[in-house]
């Protein structure tokens, strides 16, 4: 069985340098078009899903639809859950990354980018839409580690992903950078300390292999 993880495709945020988090931000053009070939990639490799995961931000809804219908397989059922959004990054949101550098120094902008303990600093309160409304409200943060993002993906996978694979599906995962970070971080035993050593271009397709009972054979 396979699992196939892609971030999403350039995002209005990543081409105008600032942090995005679980702001609702579209694709660029080039996003778009990275999408589609992610698609074609997919298409040419023979690799066939049976059932997709988004976060419930558009960038990555629009990625994984793009990337089923290049590979001609946009009947397969989507579903969209907030446990694959982007690392809530507190009050970073929104603010250009050059401008906290001036203001904060470019080391705690870097702990706070990277850092796997240490949070942002948090809003006082989010001000979201209807689509977190039937959360608890114990579950949304107002900003978050990237411990954090460990501990909300790992259940997702559990809960949803694992048992899919042990009934011999295909599953395309469609994230963001730090919630694939995450995946990856959990799927192949990633210390903490290394996890600036896991790089997740957008719209690159990672294919995983795994066996009947959900046990990792390889990363392809």
């Amino acid at each position: 069985m396979k699992v196939v993880l892609i971030r999403h495709g350039e995002s209005e945020a990543n081409f105008e340098n600032y942090w995005t988090g679980w702001l609702d931000v579209s694709l660029t053009e080039k996003g778009r078009q990275q999408a589609w070939v992610a698609g074609e990639q997919i298409k040419a490799m023979g690799i066939t899903f049976d059932f997709a995961f988004a976060s419930v931000l558009q960038r990555t809804i629009i990625t994984c639809d793009a990337v089923l219908e290049a590979s001609n397989q946009l009947w397969v059922p989507v579903h969209k859950t907030w446990r694959l959004n982007e690392r809530h990054y507190g009050q970073l949101v929104g603010v250009n990354k050059d401008v906290m550098v001036a203001q904060y120094g470019k080391e705690q902008v870097q702990k706070w980018r990277r850092g796997y303990d240490e949070p942002p600093l948090y809003v006082e309160e989010n001000d979201f839409d209807r689509r977190y409304d039937s959360l608890d409200p114990r579950l949304i943060p107002k900003g978050e580690n990237l411990g954090m993002v460990v501990a909300r993906v790992v259940p997702f996978w559990q809960d949803q992903v694992v048992p899919l694979l042990k009934d011999h599906k295909n599953i395309l995962i469609t994230g963001h950078g730090n919630s694939l970070r995450a995946l990856v971080k959990y799927l192949e035993d990633v210390p903490k300390d290394d996890m600036d050593t896991i790089d997740i271009p957008n719209a690159q397709p990672i294919i995983y292999e795994f066996d009947s009972q959900a046990n990792l054979i390889e990363r392809a």
